[in-house]
């Protein structure tokens, strides 16, 4: 008799092999596994060094976990976890869609990885914390009324992910040079006027940034930013509903 396949390459296909160390389970590996990629990010990651960590060898860990793609899975699951999806029955849509938001995009800061997996897979996977929050985004733009209501999701989606992906990298930068944000913006700006100098227009335009950045929390300008580009999508998707 042929050998069973897994037709589908994802962790949540395939039946949970048996455990051979009781202490090291599913949960503790993916919790570990979560610290690692929000201290290092994904090249870091490697089941030699995640067994290491848990004191385990790595073939204790493939009895519970299969490949590092799996590994991912579950991680992106965990992070899901952490989101909220505000429901709405009356006309104040707006603040249940910008809530979904806010909450994705301070869950992908918390893992600054996150985004940048999900630019690359998309939503396709099938951890259980993920359909659960589709399902709940589904629902709450099904009940605003949209006539499309899946593009107007993937429209905010798109949006929020390639926001959070972009301030995701930026933070990282930040973060491995050493410095605070205000501190490493501050010595940017040298270079950055020296790069633009003999355009008169970039040379303008980097004076206003520059004196903005100066005088505002960069914290304080980045979430400015992100809810601007919110309200005009938003302000978009407004003009679809039907009056």
């Amino acid at each position: 008799m042929a050998a069973k396949t897994n037709p589908i390459p994802s962790v949540w296909a395939r039946e949970p092999r048996e455990p051979e160390q009781p202490a090291l389970n599913r949960a503790a590996i993916v919790r570990e596994a979560v610290a690692m990629l929000d201290a290092d990010g994904v090249e870091a990651l490697s089941m030699r060094k995640l067994g290491a960590r848990l004191n385990a060898g790595a073939t204790s860990l493939y009895r519970h976990v299969a490949t590092k793609d799996e590994l991912m899975e579950l991680a992106v699951d965990a992070a899901f976890s952490e989101l909220t999806v505000p429901l709405t029955d009356g006309p104040d849509w707006r603040t249940a869609v910008t809530g979904c938001a806010e909450s994705f995009r301070a869950t992908t800061l918390r893992h600054p990885w996150l985004a940048s997996v999900l630019g690359q897979a998309g939503l396709a996977y099938l951890g259980p914390n993920l359909m659960a929050v589709s399902e709940q985004l589904a629902k709450l733009f099904v009940g605003i009324g949209f006539p499309d209501p899946s593009r107007a999701l993937d429209t905010v989606l798109s949006y929020v992910v390639g926001m959070s992906t972009t301030e995701a990298a930026w933070l990282t930068t930040v973060a491995k040079s050493g410095e605070t944000e205000a501190d490493f913006i501050a010595r940017l700006m040298p270079a950055a006027q020296e790069a633009v100098e003999g355009h008169e227009l970039l040379s303008d335009a980097y004076r206003t940034a520059a004196e903005t950045a100066a005088t505002v929390d960069p914290v304080e300008l980045r979430d400015t930013k992100f809810a601007y580009g919110l309200e005009v999508i938003l302000d978009g998707l407004a003009l679809r509903l039907p009056h």
